[in-house]
Formats: C-alpha cells, structure tokens, sequence
C-alpha cells in the first residue's frame, strides 16, 4: 500500500473548516505603549543617563512618557518600570507611555540581560522620577503660594496635603524640559505608601498580543523594501567557490547579491526570496574544522587551557578532603544548547545614501548593537540609530544581531531598506550558543554530618574581549573583532551552606568549536544543577531528609524562609532518598528539592520537584513544581509570576530535550526533530510562593528560578529510581541506560 504525501494545502483542501469569530478587544484594559518605527530621533532630546530629561517627559495633559534603555523581551518591564515611575510622579500608571529600546530617544543603560532589566534599568528612571517629583512640588508650591512640604501629588495633581484646591503637572512642566541633574539624594515613596508598586497591573502589551494588532520585527514594513534570505555554507568555515543563478532566473524580481563569501537573494516579494534561495545552486569548500560533539566532554577536559583561575578560596579544601569521615566525588556536564527561538531572528535595515542608517532590531542590547554595527560597516555611530521591536523570545543573544548584520549589509550595498528573515536551520544551526561546562565537584563530611572540604573544578570556554564576530561581516571579509563573551560563567559553583574549606577552580579553556553567547542564566543553571545535585548526594550519603540537611547548614533566614516555604507548598514529608515506596503501578515516582541563592548575592529561591520515570521506556514526566521566591521588593506580582513559571518550563525543556550536535563540519541539531524543546502535554503544575519584602531593594527575576530547576528533577528522579544522571539532557536513552547500570549516567 502506497500513502500518499499530502502537502498543508491538498489537506486543507480536502477538509472542512469551522471558522468561528470572536472579539474581545474592546473589553480588555487599552494602554499606552510606544513603538517608533519611524527613522531619526526626537531632535534635541538629551540622552545622557544623568540628566532628568533622558529618562522621561511630561506633558501638557498630564500624561507621561519614560524613556528606557532597557528592553521588553516578554517580561513586563514596560508595565514594571510605569509602576515605578508613577508611585514616585503621583500620576496613574495607564497614563505613562513607555519607550523602549530606541537608541534615538533613550539613553545608554546597558544590554538588558542579568536580571538588570529593573535592578539598574527601573531604578534609575525612578530616580530620575524621584528627582522630577521634588521639582514639580517646589513649581507647585510657587504656584499655590505655599510651601513644598505641605503638598503631595496625586492622581497627576500636586495638591496641599491639607485639601483643596491643586494645579496640574501639566500645567506646571506640560512638554517643557526640567533641565535638572538625577540627584541620587532625591527621596523615593516609603513601602507603607506604596500605591502602585506592588500591584498586579497589567501588561501594557497583551491587548494587541491577543488581538493580533502587535507589530512584532517580523511584521515590519517599510516603502520600497526588499526581503531577503541568505544562503550559508553547507560546512562553517567553508569558503564560496561558485554560483550558478540560473535556475533563479526565472523568479520575478530577484536579485543575487555575492560579497566575497556572503551569498544572499533578494526580492521585493517575500516568497520569491524563500524559492531563490532553496534554487540557487553554489559550490562551497570542504571545511571540517571541529571535532564533534561525540564525546565533547572528554575534549574538554583535555582541551589546551588558557590560564587556572581560583574564584573561591578559603582554608585548605585538598588537606581537609583527606580528614573527613565520608569523602565523596562526582562529574557533572552540561552540553552546548541553543537559545531555541521559536521564531527564526529577523531585522529590518535601511541605510541611506548620507550614511545614516536606522535598524529594527529585537536585541537586547541595542545601544551595544549600534556601536558594533556602525565599527564593522563604517558608519557614523551618531548617524545609526537602533529601534527594538519585540520578537519571538532570546533569553541572551540568539541570532538576532546576526540578521540585523545581514541586513545592514544588504542595505549598504543596495541602496534600499532590507529585512532579512533568517529560516529554522538557520537559527537553530547558526545562532550563537550557551557553552559547555564540565564540572568535578568532591566533598568530605566528618562523622556528624558537618561538610569539611568542598571542592569544585570547572572546565569553562575562556571569555575574549570585544564585540561577537557578526556572520555577514566574516563572510564578507570586512575586518572585526573577534571576542568571546558567555556571560559570568563561575557563579554559584560553591556551596551556599556552611563548609570548613572551600575551593572552586576554574580552568578556562582557550578554544570552543562554536560561537557563544549568554543564554538565561549563564553558567549558573550548570554550576547549581552541580552543586545541588552533590548536595543532595551528601544528604543521602548521611541518610538524612535533603531539606532538613540544607536547614541544617544555614543560618541566613532568608534562606530558610524560602525553602520552608516551598517544602510546605509542596507537601513535603521529610525521610531520607532514594524513596522505600517509589513504585505506583508501573512508574517510579519521587520528589526533589533546590536551593540557590542566585550569584550568592541576589534572589533567594527553592523548588521541590516530583516526577514519574516510567522503566520501561526511560520517559520522565515531570509532574509538579512548587517554587518560593524571594526578590526582595516585588513590583508587579502577576508579572514576576510569569517570569519564575516561563524559567522553570524553559529550564525543563533545557533539562530533558536539549543538546546542540554537531560533526566535524557543522551544527545537525537544525531543526524541531533534531533539537527537541518541551512540549505543552509535558509541562507540568506550577505552584509559585511570593515572598515580598518591600522594605528591601528589589532584585532582578528574570533567571533566578531557572537555576535550581535541572538539580531539583535530577535529585527527584534519585529520589524514585536510586540512580543519578549527571549529564544534561535526561534523554530516554540516557535514563534507561542509568537504569540498566543501576548507577549513575
């Protein structure tokens, strides 16, 4: 029997269809939100992070609009930032319009990435606030007659305290300049006055989301712009040798744009880019420079290093290991991973004949993006100018600067605005990657229990100053630097509990097969899946319950408030793992716990974790997660929600699915089939426990909870099987192979 191979449309042409209809647009919250598609900036604008007017603008109506350098990637920093602002402004959070991104109206804060989006990025728009509030209450005091003390703001009014009558911000400043310095002195509202901080406001962004209104980067159009798409090599450092466009020729409109090494099509129509370039026939070099991701761990730790760097030393851990009671050791890797983008990187460039040059970008660092940008291709820097528009989702640096690259070449070259849309291989096969880490981590226990020497070495790539090598420039033979950059990698790789003599060394080594780049917390989800997972060794080593044995070995109340917490929230019954009672039917179930204290300094976080391993197959469900969180000050409730829920699915599918491969020519892992992520049947229930602190500093939470998450099922699925798995991800093969050895994989 021979079945047929039906293609999306005959299928969809064979079938029926229900369409059914449905608005619900008018009923949701309608919020001021600025995207600035268009080219230049607001002329005169200062930028300069000092002074007040960088940051934010009063109008004459009354409403407000901010200008950050920090971006939204879908973690609610534009309605977080609002609510900052406008508990300082006295002034509702539906009237403040926020903008960001735009290198052409707001100022340089640095890249969005280490959970710096509000810790820096909201602070400092809500000094600037502070600073504004303190000069709208001495205009109104000259205006009402009476002295800046006895008035307050409210509901965009500064009115006396006493009652009566007010006058208006916008009045007072409406579209003029306050001219004023960001005094870091000025007071911000005291928690128990809080109003708007801590409320679950919405997200100024989901009406349009949920309505299809939303101009994404890859819905962005401009007049007369051309679609591209570019052809890689079938081999990374494969060098072109030959094209041939004439099966090519015969697609209205395209072009063939050949700089050296750089091969692309375009077209003013979309899907005639998309057939030229599956058509156009090139010769490429053989090229087989890597060494392959069979058996990349033991490349690593053989692998020529750059320098040994001791990131923590304290006492002696060597001499201790030799004293202790119980001396235990374990190796634990984490493998390269994409940033999985469920949409391919896109951009938009248009660079004009005066050497201006305006790009669309969804970066996350787009102040870095126009420096790099403007170095490689020659461009004035105060010519270019980065606008962000939301895309599908980075979490680090995934390809996206790559096609904004691209794009801005095509531009250059052609004299007319660009969008390149890069393809599935080419975002999974070529974006830059989180690195690899090997970890040896050994620990002695005296006869009570007490942890005497811990002692962790890392095999980590060595970091290179500079900006990232762009593609198009590479390619095309135009001189760049060529840094290295994965974000602080050592982080988290000793023991949050007390320990007699602690060691981590870090061994950098000096090449990586493949470009990197950070990816949602960088070295700190491996070092903690390490130092977790050895923990909970340690607490079965010494046949106690894993919370109580981290209770145990803490004294900072914080931390024992977040891992009681998420104890009791899971229901947690305290005995020692594996479980006497994993077996329920014909799955073996059991629970895990973690705990980070994320770059030892900032969020506080535990996790309980159950999971079912079924034997016979090596599938691993993850049934349920119950998380307590402590970042300090919590502005947005429901938004930080989101973001630990987003971290722990995310760091789930990290966990059990993802492994970048690669041969000695190229990345293979291109694809869904290839490079599998979680999907929804999987994920599991999430509860989430908010500790608020209002009157301590706010933290970022944008990575914290992906932290623990790999450790925690690791040490749950101890917990119902009695063997470890080490090696990320928690492949069915790795599993059942764990299982047959009845040890560890």
């Amino acid at each position: 029997m021979i079945t047929p191979i039906l293609s999306r449309r005959d299928l969809l042409k064979t079938g029926g269809a229900l369409v059914v209809g449905f608005a619900f647009d008018a009923a949701l919250p309608r919020w001021t939100w600025a995207q600035t598609p268009a080219a230049g900036g607001h002329a005169g604008k200062p930028l300069d992070p000092s002074e007040v007017d960088s940051f934010l603008a009063i109008h004459p109506d009354g409403t407000v609009t901010l200008y950050s350098g920090k971006v939204d990637v879908g973690t609610g920093l534009r309605i977080a930032v609002a609510q900052m602002a406008a508990e300082e402004l006295g002034i509702q959070a539906e009237r403040i319009t926020v903008v960001d991104g735009d290198t052409g109206v707001c100022p340089d804060q640095g890249g969005t990435g280490g959970s710096t989006g509000l810790t820096r990025g909201g602070v400092e728009v809500r000094q600037a606030a502070a600073t504004a509030r303190q000069a709208l209450l001495a205009l109104g005091a000259t205006r009402l007659g009476r002295p800046a003390a006895e008035l307050t703001i409210v509901d965009g009014e500064v009115r006396p305290l006493a009652g009566g009558a007010g006058v208006g911000v916008g009045t007072l400043i409406g579209d003029r300049r306050f001219s004023l310095k960001v005094d870091s002195k000025a007071p911000i509202r005291e928690p128990a006055r809080y109003g708007v901080v801590g409320k679950p406001l919405p997200r100024p962004d989901m009406p349009d989301k949920c309505t299809g209104h939303h101009v994404y980067v890859h819905d962005f159009t401009l007049p007369g712009m051309l679609h591209a798409r570019v052809i890689r090599p079938a081999a990374i450092g494969a060098k072109l040798v030959s094209v041939d466009d004439s099966s090519v020729r015969g697609i209205p409109g395209v072009r063939v744009v050949r700089l050296e090494n750089f091969l692309a099509v375009v077209a003013s129509d979309e899907w005639a880019a998309v057939s030229a370039a599956r058509a156009l026939k090139a010769t490429w070099t053989e090229w087989q420079g890597l060494q392959g991701s069979d058996g990349l761990e033991r490349w690593t730790r053989a692998a020529a290093l750059d320098r040994d760097q001791a990131v923590v030393n304290r006492g002696d851990a060597l001499a201790a290991l030799g004293g202790g009671a119980k001396r235990l050791s374990a190796t634990y890797f984490w493998p390269f991973q994409s940033h999985a983008s469920l949409g391919p990187s896109c951009a938009v460039a248009d660079v004009r004949g005066d050497g201006s040059a305006t790009i669309w970008s969804a970066s996350q660092g787009t102040h870095g993006l126009r420096s790099n940008l403007s170095k490689v291709f020659g461009l004035s820097p105060d010519k270019v100018r980065v606008v962000f528009l939301d895309g599908s989702g980075s979490y680090g640096t995934n390809g996206g600067d790559h096609a904004a690259a691209d794009a801005v070449l095509l531009s250059k070259t052609l004299g007319q605005p660009v969008r390149v849309q890069w393809m599935r291989q080419d975002e999974t096969g070529w974006d830059p990657k989180g690195p690899q880490q090997l970890l040896d981590v050994q620990a002695a226990l005296d006869a009570n229990g007490r942890i005497v020497a811990w002692d962790t070495q890392m095999w980590l790539p060595a970091q290179a100053p500079g900006g990232r090598a762009l593609l198009a420039a590479d390619a095309a033979g135009l001189p760049q630097d060529h840094g290295q950059g994965a974000g602080l990698l050592t982080q988290n790789g000793d023991p949050p509990y007390q320990a007699d003599n602690v060691r981590v060394l870090v061994h950098w080594v000096k090449d990586t097969p493949l470009q990197l780049s950070n990816l949602r917390a960088p070295g700190k989800v491996a070092n903690v899946f390490a130092v977790e997972s050895f923990t909970d060794e340690l607490a079965a080593a010494a046949r106690v319950d894993p919370v109580a044995f981290r209770l145990g070995r803490l004294t900072d109340q914080r931390a024992i408030d977040v891992l009681n917490r998420a104890a009791q929230t899971f229901g947690w019954q305290p005995r020692p793992s594996p479980s006497p009672q994993a077996r329920q039917g014909r799955m073996l179930v059991g629970r895990g716990i973690a705990y980070v204290r994320y770059k030892q300094t900032e969020n506080y976080v535990a996790m309980a974790m159950e999971v079912a391993v079924d034997p016979a197959s090596g599938r691993i469900d993850v049934r349920r997660v119950a998380c307590a969180h402590d970042c300090g000050l919590i502005v947005n409730p429901d938004a930080l929600k989101n973001q630990i829920e987003g971290s722990i699915v995310q760091t789930i599918s990290r966990t059990l699915h993802e492994e970048v491969t690669f041969d000695r020519s190229r990345v293979t892992s291109v694809d869904w089939a290839s490079y599998p992520i979680l999907r929804f049947p999987e994920a599991p229930q999430v509860d989430v426990v908010l500790i608020d602190r209002p009157d301590q500093p706010l933290l970022g939470a944008g990575e914290a909870a992906t932290a623990p998450v790999a450790a925690a099922l690791a040490n749950a699925i101890f917990d119902a099987t009695g063997v470890r798995l080490r090696t990320v991800p928690f492949t069915l093969q790795r599993m059942k192979a764990a299982l047959s050895a009845g040890s560890t994989a």
